[in-house]
């Protein structure tokens, strides 16, 4: 029997092996070395000129992951206290847009957000610039939404809110109501409640949402680009553009997606010890 389970992980092994470890050598090999082959650091050296992009790419993917977890968790904590039939519809709703594909998504943002799009037209329909413009003695004809670092991270709590959603509502939806009673019988006030009793009891959703929404958001490429019309550049833009722009250095590019690779590494397991020690600190 033992022998039979080994034989169905061979495809698997064989997969993980293709798809995951065969890459992650090539581009080790690739960040260590020249065009020649010659063993060198300077890749890591030359990413000084780069640091804007790093943090900048850091800054929206926190600020997107901050944003979808102010809006998460509410909204997962009423799916998870409401019936089964909202909790059904509330399912569907959040998973509709996730059937449409990615790039689609963020062409439709694009239709609204451009300075001639669907929301503009929108303000100027309903007397929202004729207003301002009375008001302040300007010529203002509509909003500079796209292009900006606000439209990039709208683009990205937009598709990545479901990330943070699901992980937290499996997690509260299973909190036994008996230790709410509990609480509320032993004199806690709604507050002291959510923070003594849910809020540690569903931190493990928390850090996997965070983790799901943050890792996506600060790796990026197609939302930058197209919402932040090439005046956002992320880490993901970066590395395209040298694997795939004029630039043309993959050595770089491969050294740049290690060190993204090792730094979202770091904050994963330093997510994971922070939920570990919480998880004990309840049990306590």
């Amino acid at each position: 029997m033992k022998n039979r389970r080994s034989l169905f992980a061979i495809p698997y092994v064989i997969w993980l092996a293709l798809l995951v470890v065969v890459p992650i050598v090539i581009m080790t090999v690739y960040s260590f070395t020249t065009a020649d082959g010659v063993a060198t650091l300077e890749h890591f050296v030359g990413m000084n000129a780069y640091a804007g992009v790093f943090l900048r790419s850091f800054q929206l993917a926190l600020i997107a992951t901050l944003i979808s977890l102010l809006i998460g968790y509410p909204v997962s904590y009423l799916m998870a206290r409401e019936g089964p039939g909202f909790q059904r519809v509330a399912m569907a709703l959040i998973m509709l847009p996730m059937w449409m594909n990615f790039l689609l998504r963020t062409y439709s943002w694009m239709s609204i957000l451009e300075n001639n799009g669907l929301l503009n037209q929108l303000l100027a329909a309903v007397g929202v610039f004729d207003l301002i413009n009375a008001l302040t003695g300007s010529d203002i004809q509509y909003f500079q939404m796209i292009r900006t670092p606000g439209a990039v991270v709208l683009g990205m709590v937009y598709n990545y809110l479901p990330f943070m959603i699901l992980p937290i509502y499996s997690v509260l939806v299973k909190l036994d109501n008996s230790l709410l009673e509990a609480a509320q019988d032993l004199g806690a006030s709604t507050v002291d409640t959510f923070r003594r009793v849910i809020l540690p009891l569903s931190l493990p959703g928390v850090l996997s949402g965070v983790t799901m929404v943050f890792v996506p958001s600060v790796s990026t490429f197609a939302i930058s680009r197209l919402l932040g019309g090439g005046t956002q550049m992320m880490l993901g833009d970066l590395i395209e553009n040298q694997f795939l722009g004029g630039a043309y250095n993959p050595h770089l590019g491969a050294a740049i997606a290690m060190v993204m690779m090792v730094i979202v590494v770091v904050c994963m397991a330093v997510m994971k010890h922070f939920g570990e020690g919480e998880e004990q600190a309840v049990m306590l």
